[in-house]
């Protein structure tokens, strides 16, 4: 039988208080986890939350009808758009 899951390498380390360990392994043994899987499935989940709080915007009706109305206007390039786009390519990294 062979696996077709990647192999895990990459490891983090923690520090913690005794208490706070504690309260870990209490959380876990009530999902019937690991601590490793609790804190993994944690941090994922919060994570996950957090890129997407920060990658996508909600608006409003008025909002969001203000933003196409801008979005069917023409494009003017000035050079402050243009300074812009260039310091947005050499800061942002996606995926």
């Amino acid at each position: 039988m062979t696996s077709t899951a990647t192999a895990k390498s990459e490891r983090i380390n923690l520090r913690l208080k005794q208490s706070t360990k504690t309260l870990l392994e209490r959380a876990a043994s009530f999902e019937g986890k690991t601590v490793s899987s609790f804190i993994l499935n944690s941090a994922l989940a919060h994570a996950e939350e957090t890129i997407h709080q920060h990658e996508s915007i909600k608006l409003n009706a008025q909002d969001s009808e203000a933003f196409f109305n801008a979005l069917s206007q023409p494009v003017q390039f000035n050079e402050s758009l243009l300074d812009a786009m260039k310091e947005h390519e050499r800061r942002v990294i996606s995926k």
